[in-house]
């Protein structure tokens, strides 16, 4: 159990060295770790799980929320969806062509789509959360600053995809995206001496919806971490904090 603890500790160290912005000196580092350990308290591996999944929950409540709210995508230069970049130069061509307002229409649209599949991604998640076992925790707690947000990568990408890809088709058709889609589409290759386009819209979009959304929960991750205001919780304190 020590073992347990000693790690904890140092997490929480680091963790008040990036809030602070200094350097710790690794002697009073280990000085502090033996003084907790030696203490009263001590973290069980039950405590070090339930912590690491309440701390996913907080992640995920925060991105999904923040992602299918209206213009959580739009609004938010981070995750935006944008024209689809292999076909960039038909919005370029579109819009010298006077069609720039449609292009936007589309863009809006598009973002949309994503808005309204970011509210699918929560009980996914929660299927995710409640298989990790004790080897997945221990990863995510001695792993890089991201490692629970690259879990839920390894363990719902192919769910996700599955679950957002008709919700989107749906999005599409219902913010009319798909219906600007074709319009410029067809605008765009009857213009002369220009390569047809044929971009599968509804499968770039799932994507881009699913990228995003992994960035939201990847910064509340590190809020978590680095951030003790950003532990709601007693138990996101004690097993994040640490001292």
């Amino acid at each position: 159990m020590g073992r347990i603890r000693i790690l904890v500790l140092i997490i929480g160290l680091l963790g008040l060295e990036s809030c602070a912005g200094q350097k710790l000196n690794l002697g009073k580092v280990l000085n502090e770790v033996n003084k907790q350990v030696q203490g009263t308290g001590s973290l069980s591996t039950q405590e070090v799980v339930a912590g690491l999944k309440q701390a996913l929950q907080v992640g995920i409540n925060k991105g999904a929320d923040s992602a299918s709210r209206l213009n959580g995508y739009y609004l938010n230069p981070t995750i935006k969806i944008p024209f689809p970049p292999e076909i960039e130069r038909v919005e370029t061509a579109l819009r010298r062509a006077g069609l720039g307002s449609e292009v936007d229409k589309f863009v809006v649209a598009l973002n949309r789509g994503a808005e309204e599949a970011a509210k699918e991604a929560k009980p996914i998640f929660v299927s995710a959360i409640t298989s990790m076992t004790i080897t997945d925790a221990w990863g995510i707690l001695k792993g890089e600053k991201n490692a629970a947000t690259e879990y839920l990568k390894r363990t719902t990408s192919d769910q996700l995809i599955a679950k957002f890809s008709p919700v989107v088709q749906n999005a599409l058709q219902k913010t009319q995206a798909t219906k600007y889609y074709t319009d410029l589409a067809t605008a765009y290759n009857r213009l002369p001496f220009v390569k047809k386009v044929n971009t599968d819209l509804n499968a770039y979009a799932t994507q881009k919806a699913i990228d995003g959304l992994f960035i939201l929960v990847a910064n509340e991750e590190l809020k978590i971490r680095e951030n003790p205001w950003a532990r709601t919780t007693e138990l996101l304190k004690k097993v994040f904090g640490g001292v």
